[in-house]
């Protein structure tokens, strides 16, 4: 092919390149930090104990909490409830603060439970999230919020993320 034969196709591209600037291209190391993290999974059962606490406020419970996980979490936890009952039947609310200690996903640590929840009239309403930046070990970064089913035991749903292993 001739020098003149390619001037048009030269032309045609440079014109092109001038309507769109040029692409910039990431690093695939840059590229997987600006990702998001594809949410996981950890499911299973857990054994809780609680022990009621002594409260100088008559209208609230106090209770230490032990669980141990079984299944794709394993560990344990230690923590504390708040609780109160409203002046209508099926009416209460709590808070909960547990630190989890075990494996989760091949990785090793601790992180925290936080704990919300409100029964309107017989019509409840749960929240279990990760404490930010509470993971530690190799759980640190871990994000996430747990569903807790307590019909025919004590069961658990983890959704959450992790960053890449180092």
């Amino acid at each position: 092919m001739t020098l003149y034969r390619l001037l048009p196709v030269m032309t045609a591209l440079a014109g092109s390149a001038a309507s769109h600037p040029p692409q910039r291209t990431v690093p695939l190391a840059a590229r997987r930090t600006l990702e998001q993290p594809v949410p996981m999974h950890a499911r299973g059962d857990f054994d809780v104990k609680l022990t009621p606490l002594s409260t100088d406020e008559p209208t609230l419970g106090r209770l230490s909490i032990d669980k141990q996980f079984h299944g794709d979490l394993q560990g344990t936890s230690r923590g504390e409830m708040l609780a109160a009952r409203g002046g209508v039947e099926g009416s209460a609310g709590y808070v909960a603060l547990e630190r989890v200690t075990g494996t989760l996903a091949g990785r090793s640590g601790s992180f925290v439970l936080q704990h919300t929840g409100t029964m309107n009239r017989g019509a409840a309403g749960l929240s279990v999230t990760v404490v930010p930046d509470s993971g530690t070990g190799e759980l640190t970064g871990l994000t996430g919020s747990m569903q807790i089913d307590v019909a025919n035991g004590h069961h658990y749903d983890f959704e959450y993320t992790l960053p890449p292993a180092e």
